[in-house]
């Protein structure tokens, strides 16, 4: 499976329709499995709400760092696999942080820094592909009044800030990189197992 992955400079909302099928192709002229990557605020609208634990909350911040990843290697897509692969995309990001020395705690999808909420995803599929939306609180600033939240760039290390404009697309790079070496990995692996029979 070939994945492209694309930085988009260009700061834009992310409303939860960036996650309908082939968005990557029809705004970027991406073919195939991709991951589209950019800085900018979330607020996701309520009808464009895809998990329905999260129905009548707010879902937003003003400063994310925001992953789309769209899978056409399954068909038809299969959800059991998106959310996998899902869950291996955040720990992916875990152990990123960890060489940063950062700590972290993790509950299902959702990464934790001093027990404040990091970051948010979601899974899904349509007839024709697999999507995940992960994103990334850059700043404690627009997210909802009801949850205690950090921003990489709140995060302190020693008394040193971690992250800052200056390694941000570093950090985005390197995740989305080690997360298509993972999903590379896991197909050369299956194509030299012998079957058991």
């Amino acid at each position: 499976m070939t994945i492209t992955h694309k930085h988009i400079d260009e700061i834009f909302e992310y409303d939860g329709s960036q996650i309908n099928p082939s968005w990557a192709f029809q705004e970027f002229g991406i073919y195939g499995s991709s991951i589209i990557t950019w800085i900018g605020p979330v607020n996701i609208t309520p009808d464009n709400l895809k998990d329905f634990a999260d129905v009548g909350l707010e879902i937003k911040s003003n400063y994310m760092a925001n992953f789309i990843c769209e899978f056409f290697d399954q068909q038809p897509p299969n959800m059991r696999i998106a959310y996998l692969r899902q869950r291996l995309l955040v720990m992916i990001f875990r152990e990123i942080l960890t060489e940063y020395g950062v700590q972290t705690e993790r509950e299902g999808d959702d990464i934790f820094v001093d027990g404040r909420k990091l970051s948010i995803s979601i899974a899904s599929v349509s007839l024709s592909s697999a999507k995940i939306h992960f994103a990334l609180n850059l700043e404690d600033k627009g997210t909802p009044s009801d949850v205690e939240t950090i921003g990489l760039y709140d995060i302190r290390v020693n008394g040193r800030q971690v992250f800052t404009e200056d390694n941000l697309l570093d950090l985005i790079n390197k995740t989305a990189t080690k997360f298509i070496g993972e999903l590379e990995t896991i197909e050369k692996d299956i194509s030299k197992t012998k079957v058991l029979g």
